[in-house]
């Protein structure tokens, strides 16, 4: 199967902290941060999951064996070559 949960995982939180970094971001001045010792959390956390997601997509997209019939893995060859 190609099922790979990173590749739409990491989409999620990209989109999610793309989207609370920059709010985060465009609210950075504001009194709503009064209550958390003007600590804009919307704009760390956000960036955190931004990276994360980023992680998750392209260590999903990169380049890996895959399940090829024509071209096994060298561990799942059914003709080794008998040891001298």
């Amino acid at each position: 199967m190609g099922l790979d949960i990173r590749i739409p995982l990491g989409l999620i939180f990209l989109v999610i902290g793309g989207i609370m970094t920059l709010y985060g971001f465009v609210t950075r001045h504001s009194a709503i941060y009064a209550r958390s010792l003007d600590v804009n959390l919307n704009l760390a956390w956000g960036a955190i999951m931004f990276l994360f997601g980023l992680v998750m997509y392209v260590v999903g997209r990169r380049q890996k064996w895959h399940d090829d019939p024509m071209n096994p893995r060298p561990w799942e060859r059914k003709n080794k070559l008998p040891r001298t």
